[in-house]
């Protein structure tokens, strides 16, 4: 069996993801950020010629970087958010080699998720936030997809995971808005000033979608996350009747 932990922010996907590792020891979990055989939040996708770039452009560090960089169909997938470095913008330059924020064409993009679900062969997983989070905000912030359009690039994600053994958990937010503030509250430093949500918000406002509907802050995002998790749940019924556990968090 393999788990899909999937939710809001704040509906207790982290909690859930270690409650099932400590029930199932032998079993594997992937957190944003790891190198996953189905997700690459917070990792670059580069060509041969771009990582020997970026090889060169940070020499100091290339051993680091070597350490956490696999190879996959001819490209490289680096997960530098693993990289401990003081050298000033590494971070940020290598976020511009995500796949997400519309780095892509609409196209590339759902070849290169397509491709890595499909070539998906292990099993004992347990991933955060693998299936939905990221490809849905990805699909209707930065590409503008309609609920429709998204709904049918998930019916090709179930096609290609036909004959695998999987469950999606999903944690339902009923009180979207008190989870936002609970992780406002511990994604803030020891002086209590907030790392995240200002991260958050600028990311939602500066979105093609918000953008297109000339819409931004708190009560805006908070309005888009109840549409993604309306969405998301219909994504369940639809295309995942049998593959989806429903869990409710207050």
């Amino acid at each position: 069996m393999n788990y899909f932990v999937e939710g809001l922010q704040g509906s207790g996907k982290s909690t859930l993801v270690k409650k099932l590792s400590d029930e199932h020891p032998e079993m594997h979990a992937y957190h944003e950020g790891d190198y996953s055989p189905v997700e690459l939040a917070w990792c670059a996708y580069v060509s041969k010629a771009t990582y020997s770039a970026i090889i060169e452009r940070y020499h100091d560090i290339e051993k680091e970087i070597k350490e956490k960089s696999h190879e996959e169909d001819g490209n490289m997938i680096i997960c530098f958010t693993q990289i401990l470095t003081d050298i000033p913008g590494f971070h940020k330059d290598l976020e511009q080699y995500e796949i997400y924020n519309n780095r892509l064409s609409r196209e590339d993009f759902r070849n290169i998720i397509l491709k890595r679900f499909s070539r998906w062969d292990t099993d004992g997983n347990i991933f955060e936030c693998s299936i939905f989070q990221n490809i849905v905000e990805d699909m209707m912030l930065f590409q503008n997809a309609s609920d429709g359009e998204i709904i049918d690039f998930y019916k090709e994600i179930r096609n290609v995971l036909d004959g695998r053994d999987y469950r999606i958990l999903y944690l339902l937010s009923e009180d979207i808005r008190a989870n936002i503030n609970v992780i406002r509250k511990e994604r803030s430093d020891d002086q209590g000033n907030e790392l995240w949500y200002p991260l958050m918000l600028g990311f939602f406002n500066e979105s093609p979608y918000a953008k297109k509907h000339g819409v931004s802050g708190e009560e805006a995002m908070l309005s888009h996350f109840g549409h993604r998790q309306e969405l998301e749940l219909k994504i369940c019924r639809e295309v995942f009747p049998d593959r989806h556990e429903l869990r409710r968090r207050g």
